[in-house]
């Protein structure tokens, strides 16, 4: 049986969920509003942001009245469906960071690198169980020109103090067997891996041992400046807010300026079913090391702690008018490509079967990183756009928007990353069709040994772009 017969086959039992919250200790949703309150700080959006942002000011203020209002459950999306790669990077890795701000790159990747030890602290603090596992990163090469562009990316990587080296044919080999691998970068230093869905719960009962109150199923339908504040319309109460953190990423929301700046790119995920002593033993893979390939349309894998592959990555897609809908997580024809690559990186696994298939939105940027903005009168904070680095991120960018409501410059909030918003997306039929354009020119890239055609020049010129 060929790659694709393979593939046909492994796919036929998947479940269409998300591996990560499919179990049975997850936890119920919670209640939802259903009466007029008056709180001090209203977050709209339960995942990773939003609960960042209730925890660090609870932490930061004691006693305040803290809300969260979800419009489905917390940790739903992207917080809860995202392959579980912490890395400290705020800038979607050190490459982009050194392509959008060369002069504050130092600054960035030291306060990345805070930021992750305080994220691995808190998880300590409050005794979240979110399998954090410090783990080295390995960029591989599966085409001759990987390499250059590895041999050029590690000089930049060792002026930023990572610990990182080259590995060629063989050294790659005995570190994960695959026939597709020439060689590859590992980082060892400023990446772990975690249980995405139990962090997120953890980071709930967390901010709510401090006094948040969390709701559930409770949408932002309005919002809207008063006197005292800002004011939230749900369907079922009110919430009047001296300050508000807007933190819906990839989901609409109550504001419609963010969505000139963040666009819903849909990405998609496997996970097979546990390996077996002899599959295990037939990839190596002994260190659980975060993978992933460095084409322009790449794959990320990683292992779980019960031994399963997760493999996701490649085909980002983008439906209509910032389309998201429940419809899109399935996608029969991307889940096929993604399993027949599977089986091409690992033709020794052949009879192993995903157990999981999903997929899910993520906010992206033109530039491909968070980006932040205020509305009425500095008393609310939008941010969004992490594009698919927001585990350890997502904390940085809830801390960014506490600062930014306090009002006091902070060395965060004087980094032109915060300072300044990425270029927005055209409108539509523009934006759709821009990006069309943009995956096309990348799979020619990708095909052409790298080599960038007219329209990715002329997008590198003007600092934007497209990613998953």
């Amino acid at each position: 049986m060929g790659g694709e017969g393979w593939a046909a086959q492994a796919l036929a039992a998947a479940e269409p969920a998300v591996f990560w919250t499919d179990r049975p200790d997850a936890p119920p949703a919670g209640a939802a509003l259903a009466e007029t309150i008056e709180v001090d700080l209203a977050v709209v959006g339960g995942g990773y942001t939003g609960l960042w942002a209730a925890l660090q000011a609870l932490e930061d203020q004691p006693g305040r009245r803290v809300v969260v209002l979800e419009a489905d459950h917390c940790g739903f999306g992207a917080s809860s469906r995202n392959g579980g790669f912490c890395d400290s990077s705020l800038t979607h890795g050190l490459a982009n960071g050194l392509s959008h701000w060369p002069d504050e790159i130092e600054t960035l990747v030291r306060l990345g690198r805070q930021n992750l030890a305080d994220l691995a602290a808190t998880l300590d603090r409050y005794g979240i169980d979110a399998d954090y596992w410090p783990v080295p990163e390995v960029g591989v090469a599966t085409e001759p020109w990987h390499l250059e562009d590895l041999a050029e990316e590690i000089d930049h990587h060792r002026a930023v103090g990572d610990d990182v080296d080259l590995l060629d044919a063989d050294q790659m080999q005995t570190l994960v067997r695959s026939p597709t691998y020439l060689g590859g970068l590992i980082r060892r230093n400023d990446v772990a891996l975690v249980d995405p869905a139990a962090l997120g719960w953890g980071l709930r009962a967390a901010a709510q041992s401090l006094g948040a109150e969390v709701y559930d199923s409770t949408p932002a339908t309005a919002l809207r400046g008063h006197r005292r504040g800002i004011e939230i319309n749900t369907p079922g109460g009110r919430v009047r807010a001296a300050q508000a953190v807007v933190a819906t990423n990839a989901y609409p929301g109550p504001l419609k300026r963010p969505r000139r700046y963040t666009i819903p790119v849909y990405d998609h995920v496997l996970v097979t079913e546990p390996l077996s002593a002899e599959q295990r033993q037939s990839i190596g893979w002994g260190g659980r090391e975060g993978m992933g390939d460095v084409s322009n349309q790449f794959h990320y894998y990683r292992l779980t702690a019960d031994g399963r592959i997760l493999w996701g990555g490649y085909d980002a897609t983008y439906h209509f008018n910032n389309g998201v809908a429940a419809r899109h997580d399935q996608s029969p024809p991307v889940h096929a490509k993604l399993a027949d690559h599977f089986f091409a990186t690992f033709p020794q696994l052949e009879g192993l079967s995903f157990s999981h298939r999903w997929g899910g939105p993520i906010g992206t940027t033109t530039r491909f990183t968070a980006a932040w903005g205020t509305a009425h009168r500095g008393r609310l904070v939008w941010v969004g756009g992490y594009t698919g680095l927001g585990v350890g991120a997502s904390r940085f960018g809830a801390r960014v928007a506490l600062d930014l409501l306090h009002g006091a410059p902070t060395e965060r909030t004087e980094l032109a990353m915060v300072r300044t918003k990425p270029v927005p997306f055209p409108p539509e039929p523009a934006r759709w069709a821009g990006v069309q354009l943009t995956r096309r020119a990348l799979q020619r890239a990708d095909a052409r040994q790298g080599r960038r055609g007219p329209w990715l020049r002329l997008l590198d010129r003007f600092g934007v772009g497209f990613d998953s």
